[in-house]
């Protein structure tokens, strides 16, 4: 191939690549006197120039539109762009001149690369192509003013309801790097500060301006794809209509139960035509699966792989012809998918197919989207999103299990059960030796029943707690190791928290991809929506892509080793929900507080490898590489570590067959010696591993069988502890006390509020107690989360946030709830004035206000309901008279003394 010479690259490659497009180029040599007119389609050979021949000039209509140059397959034509440009400059009597190029579209081929380049632009950059474009497709750019679409993006300002100011600032990043030509780029939002919405309306602005006439919007759930699909649908544009009234919006076909109850749904079904013949007069937005769009283009085999039962399967999906311009450009939610190398590769393949603008959107980047979108023109971090009020943070709690942390000592003469993992069966045995299990190997080798059971019920006294002081239960999503048939973490945790909680199998529900879960997505929709479940048990289905606001409860029970799933299942619980005034959410670490402290550095934009599960190079083609002696140092490493994995996971069985081709079977040993074997009889090696026979064994062969050990009678220990966040620290309650007991000591007199308090308390009113919560909550000490370290550090619950202030300052401050503090300032006010039985009436009204709000205004009277319904303030008038005023002061100033 590398000898191959250039007239044969052209006549079949490239020859070959123009003439299979649909519609396709028919090539044909030049002549004398040729009807430059009639051509309508035709790539001319050795067409040419004053500066010498060029080797394809592609004519559509009429228009020289395009050239060509073709190198042999030896030759990296990125660099050889220059001389179809010296063409370019020498043609005569074309249909214009842009920076003295003559034709618009040049291209560099060597038939298995492709590299173009748009050179009317003054500041244009070449890119590569996967194939040609068609003759419709170059008419189509050439047709198309983009300069004119980017001055109206610069002329019209961002204008729609309900953007927020980050959501704008990352609308305009985008344009600003579309103006510069950029054609790949990355958003990353977190999650929860509305990506969808975002996306929305700058698909809006970029199809008004002409920029774009078909867009792909690419999401890696089916859920996604109809939650993208209904803002399409419910999007009010700034003409007073709805998104799909002025443009055409089409998606998937999609079940019942990918939508919520009531939902209607007008988003029609994508023609095929318009993905296969894309036409100039067709503007319109796809929303559509990764899955479904890999197989579009690949074929089912080399999409990603998919079970029956997993939701996001789409039975419908075949492969079509699909032409590389089918879509202006290509928004990819959820960029990160890529959890292993397979995976990657599928996903990459899909967005490399496109000759489109790719623009990702996440809220975690990793590093092969970094590598592949670039490092982010635009930001908005959950920190940051946090502090503009538009997402919760968290409390963290840890919990100690020493079965976690330390793992499983077994005992001589101890009980276990034995179960077979294909089939369930369990014996009983007695332990004949001891036996120790890593904390690695805890629901993955053997199970602690006593260790579930006793988190559980350590998570129990939270959850009560919440429901007691708030009057719900805490939504609260765990997130157990696996969900392996007959083995399942997952189902021995739905079990025991059913028996834990007590209430009923409603309250408790598995959510997880298996096949043992009947319809997950509509599990998912009864968690967002409704009472029950309360509890849930998954893995990973929930981690990302699914919105539950009023989740408050995230346990971590699985390990967590990757920075972006961290975050990605921390984002579960940051979502806002004002239907139960959350203000924050609470993580359990159950793993002594090692996960928050192994990420404790950790933030959206941590580019991390994500874990890979499968390899994408297969056995088979590493041998290959070795016996063609491409990097054969590297690829014998590979393959001997195959190797080893293969010895430590096969049968007897197995050993008996791999004994046909190696001495005794014995795998370890053959990649032991393989090194040495290939040095000193590389051919009988290699006839070993190039073997069809060998090859299919080498991926099929009888793994042994596990015995998975249940710990009956090993007991766990469990305690945990609360842990605060403060200066991206996670601090003890007492650390906690002793940051606030510094910030009240350094501010008290620099915050007015504060300082109303310490020094001038006759001025104490709502005003100075509403902006002394404001600057605490800024600050990090919301007062909910001061009063839980009080109540954990001194046994003192419901403290009010007069005595935590008061009390930071000086630990000899007594520590009061608010009733004690209310009552206290009443009783003595009554002690020093006399009041008519009436007065006192009102006076215990006022009373059950303060308990709420520790100060009191006379626009509160015709406010606040307790004050209002006795008469309000013309009522209290006539009570106290003028006093009123006066009874009003001495109470605030009572209350802040």
């Amino acid at each position: 191939m590398l000898t191959e010479s250039e007239w044969k690259t052209r006549k079949t490659r490239i020859d070959a690549q123009l003439k299979s497009l649909n519609p396709g180029w028919e090539v044909i040599p030049y002549k004398n006197n040729l009807g430059i007119s009639l051509l309508t389609h035709h790539a001319v050979e050795e067409f040419p120039t004053d500066n010498g021949p060029a080797d394809y000039a592609l004519f559509v209509n009429g228009k020289l539109l395009g050239i060509i140059e073709a190198k042999k397959v030896s030759v990296n034509p990125q660099n050889v762009l220059e001389q179809a440009k010296r063409y370019s400059r020498g043609c005569k009597n074309t249909i214009g001149e842009w920076n003295s190029f003559k034709v618009p579209f040049l291209y560099a081929s060597n038939g298995t690369q492709i590299w173009f380049a748009d050179v009317r632009d003054e500041y244009y950059y070449s890119r590569e192509l996967l194939n040609f474009h068609t003759p419709d497709a170059l008419e189509e750019m050439f047709n198309r003013d983009l300069q004119k679409s980017k001055r109206w993006l610069v002329e019209n300002p961002i204008n729609f309801e309900r953007l927020r100011p980050y959501q704008n600032e990352a609308i305009k990043a985008v344009e600003k790097a579309l103006i510069d030509n950029k054609r790949k780029m990355m958003i990353a939002m977190a999650t929860g500060t509305g990506k969808t919405f975002t996306t929305v309306c700058m698909i809006y602005r970029l199809i008004k301006s002409g920029y774009a006439k078909r867009i792909l919007f690419l999401v890696d759930r089916r859920a996604l794809a109809a939650q993208a699909a209904q803002a399409f649908s419910a999007f009010n544009t700034p003409s007073g209509n709805k998104f799909n009234q002025e443009y055409e919006v089409f998606s998937q076909r999609f079940k019942k139960e990918d939508f919520e109850e009531g939902e209607k749904f007008d988003i029609g079904v994508m023609p095929n035509e318009y993905l296969t013949m894309p036409d100039a007069g067709h503007t319109f937005v796809y929303v559509s699966t990764i899955h479904r769009m890999a197989i579009n283009l690949f074929g089912r085999e080399n999409s990603f792989c998919q079970n029956e039962s997993d939701p996001d399967i789409d039975d419908e999906a075949d492969k079509i012809t699909i032409p590389i311009h089918a879509f202006d450009i290509i928004i990819a939610d959820e960029c990160h998918r890529g959890y292993t190398s397979k995976d990657t590769n599928v996903w990459r393949n899909v967005l490399n197919y496109f000759d489109a603008v790719k623009i990702g959107l996440t809220a975690t980047p990793a590093s092969h989207t970094v590598a592949y979108f670039g490092t982010p023109i635009y930001r908005y971090t959950v920190e940051q999103a946090v502090l503009d009020g538009y997402l919760v943070d968290y409390q963290a709690i840890k919990i100690k299990s020493d079965v976690r942390i330390n793992g499983v000592f077994l005992k001589e003469g101890e009980k276990v059960g034995l179960k077979d993992p294909e089939t369930g069966a369990e014996i009983i045995d007695t332990l004949e030796d001891e036996r120790e299990f890593n904390s690695e190997d805890i629901e993955k080798k053997i199970t602690s029943p006593d260790s579930n059971r006793k988190i559980l019920e350590e998570i129990k006294k939270y959850a009560l707690e919440h429901e007691q002081r708030t009057g719900r239960f805490p939504k609260t999503l765990i997130f157990a190791v696996n969900d392996i048939p007959n083995i399942s973490h997952s189902d021995q945790l739905v079990r025991l928290a059913r028996e834990v909680f007590g209430r009923g199998d409603d309250f408790v529900q598995k959510i997880t991809g298996s096949p043992s879960v009947d319809r997950p997505l509509e599990k998912i929709r009864r968690f967002r929506n409704r009472p029950n479940p309360a509890i849930v048990v998954t893995v990973d289905m929930l981690s990302t892509g699914v919105d539950i606001p009023a989740l408050e409860f995230i346990v971590f029970l699985r390990p967590v080793k990757s920075r972006i799933l961290w975050t990605q299942m921390l984002g579960r619980g940051t979502r806002k929900c004002p239907d139960i005034n959350k203000e924050y959410f609470t993580i359990f670490d159950c793993f002594d507080g090692s996960l928050i402290e192994y990420f404790k550095d950790s933030t959206d934009f941590s580019f991390e490898i994500q874990e890979t599960g499968s390899e994408t190079v297969t056995i088979e083609q590493i041998i290959e590489n070795i016996w063609n002696n491409i990097e054969p140092e590297y690829n014998t490493k590979r393959l001997i570590k195959r190797l080893r994995r293969i010895a430590d996971t096969m049968s007897a069985k197995a050993r008996e067959d791999f004994s046909r081709f190696i001495p005794d079977g014995d795998m370890a040993k053959f990649a032991d010696n393989l090194r040495e074997a290939l040095k000193n009889d590389f051919t009988a090696t290699m006839n070993i591993l190039r073997n069809k026979d060998f090859q299919d064994l080498l991926v099929n062969y009888e793994k042994a069988k596990i015995t998975f050990y249940v710990a009956y009678e090993t007991i766990d220990s469990v305690v945990s502890d609360y842990i605060f966040k403060y200066n991206e620290k996670e601090l003890k309650p007492a650390d906690y006390l002793t940051a606030f007991s510094e910030f009240i000591q350094n501010n008290k007199s620099k915050i007015e509020a504060l300082s109303i308090l310490f020094s001038n308390p006759r001025k104490w009113n709502t005003k100075a107690l509403k902006e002394i919560r404001e600057i605490l909550k800024k600050n990090s000490f919301d007062e909910e989360k001061l009063r839980k370290a009080y109540e954990l550090s001194s046994h003192k619950s419901m403290v009010d946030i007069i005595s935590m202030i008061k009390n930071a300052d000086n630990r000899t401050n007594p520590l009061l709830t608010a009733e004690e503090r209310v009552n206290r300032s009443i009783d003595a006010l009554t002690k020093e004035h006399t009041f008519t039985p009436e007065q006192l009436e009102w006076l215990n009204y006022i009373r059950q206000h303060l308990v709420v709000n520790l100060a009191i205004e006379k626009d509160n009277f015709d406010m606040v309901p307790v004050l209002e319904r006795h008469g309000g303030l013309a009522k209290a008038r006539k009570i106290f008279g003028n006093e009123l005023d006066k009874i009003i002061e001495e109470i605030n100033y009572r209350l802040a003394a």
